[in-house]
């Protein structure tokens, strides 16, 4: 994807680091495992340091931090002297780490905590550093800059990548990225974080009313159940046919889009009405795995009556 921002292009290049992050924690866990056959967990760190540090972090202190410091925000001390000096401890650590992997092998058992110790820091210094880029130094950052400003910064990042890797740099981070990640026994799922209970109870709280057809074209799920909604549905509708839950005029249509959901012609389908005094926002998205393999439709409903009235804005602390 072609960010349009510079903070947007720096944000995922950290989600692209927190996933190599996964895979060397997961070493770590089980690091009698990973010293012996070290192969993943060098991959990890060598991506840790090869873009992380001289790709992702070049960025910053060459471009970043140097127009943050001309727009007014001082370089010596405050958060870009904490930033810099926490890219030389993660640089010093991960630069340690790959060194000594490879001899893990026949290291005494004390070498192998103190290794697991050195990661695990790394790790925690490198979790903070992205948040608080995120959070606090990159917001900073989107008050100072101007457009062009904006395209100064995504020009240089992409002088950078070309500079480096050549001019299919971007396609080669993530062929990098998919060997990092390649057998490694990492949680690549959030939603792994959660519950059957915690799960429903998200799905109730949603402003909106969503369902869910599976790839057999058979409704499985509608939140809001036993609740009010715009078009209310009970139980008996689980396991029917969704040709048959729409009026007989528009089953085309909805067949047509099934159909380009399924052969990826289609990426969405919107319509909006206007139903007892409200505008009707109807939504209509494919689902598919992480390999691609089609698992049915998410039906998305919303009033939006109220979204179309607002004015001005409502901040946080207002």
């Amino acid at each position: 994807m072609e960010h349009t921002r510079w903070d947007d292009f720096l944000v995922a290049e950290h989600e692209m680091i927190e996933r190599a992050m996964a895979v060397l924690k997961s070493s770590l866990d089980d690091l009698e495992q990973a010293a012996a056959k070290p192969v993943q967990m060098i991959r990890a760190l060598d991506f840790l340091l090869e873009f992380g540090d001289k790709i992702h972090n070049r960025k910053e202190e060459e471009l970043l931090f140097p127009l943050m410091g001309q727009r007014g925000i001082p370089t010596e001390g405050g958060p870009l002297g904490v930033m810099l000096m926490e890219h030389r401890a993660e640089r010093e650590l991960i630069a340690a780490m790959l060194m000594q992997a490879k001899g893990l092998k026949s290291a005494t058992p004390e070498a192998c905590d103190e290794y697991r110790r050195k990661g695990y820091d790394y790790l925690k210094i490198r979790a903070e550093h992205i948040w608080k880029e995120n959070d606090v130094l990159y917001k900073m950052g989107q008050r100072v800059f101007s457009e062009e400003d904006n395209a100064a910064l995504l020009a240089g990042f992409a002088r950078i990548d070309t500079e480096t890797y050549g001019d299919t740099a971007r396609v080669k981070f993530q062929q990098m990225l998919k060997e990092v990640e390649e057998s490694a026994r990492v949680q690549t799922r959030l939603i792994d974080n959660l519950s059957s209970e915690q799960l429903h109870g998200i799905m109730e709280a949603m402003p909106f009313e969503v369902t869910f057809v599976d790839a057999e074209d058979t409704v499985a799920y509608f939140n809001r159940l036993d609740r009010e909604k715009l078009f209310p549905r009970t139980r008996s509708v689980i396991g029917r046919k969704v040709q048959k839950c729409h009026p007989e005029k528009s089953v085309n249509t909805v067949e047509a889009i099934v159909e380009g959901f399924k052969n990826k012609t289609r990426d969405k389908a919107e319509f909006w009405i206007d139903f007892r005094g409200d505008k009707i926002l109807i939504r209509y998205f494919p689902v598919y795995n992480d390999d691609g393999v089609y698992l049915g439709v998410l039906e998305v409903t919303q009033a939006i009556g109220w979204i179309q009235s607002l004015q001005g804005q409502k901040r946080l602390l207002d």
